[in-house]
């Protein structure tokens, strides 16, 4: 389930966070705002991910730290939707 997980999260980052690099050269744990993405696009990514995974992300997790990384959107969609 982890790896469909990360493969759903790496093609909303392609298709959303306008990065300046190619989204599958980075590893899980790269930082996605040193790789391009703004805090706008963040928002576009978040939005995207909430309606591929039906979940809302509550107020407590709308900061920088939860989005930076392919590993903690997963750690955060897994923690939102109990896989």
């Amino acid at each position: 389930m982890n790896d469909e997980l990360t493969a759903k999260i790496r093609s909303i980052l392609k298709d959303h966070a306008r990065l300046t690099k190619p989204v599958d050269t980075l590893g899980d744990g790269a930082d996605l705002y040193q790789a391009g993405m703004t805090s706008h696009s963040s928002v576009n990514v978040m939005l995207a991910l909430e309606g591929a995974f039906d979940v809302e992300f509550p107020d407590q997790m709308l900061k920088r730290s939860v989005f930076e990384s392919v590993s903690a959107m997963r750690a955060a969609i897994a923690t939102l939707t109990g896989r």
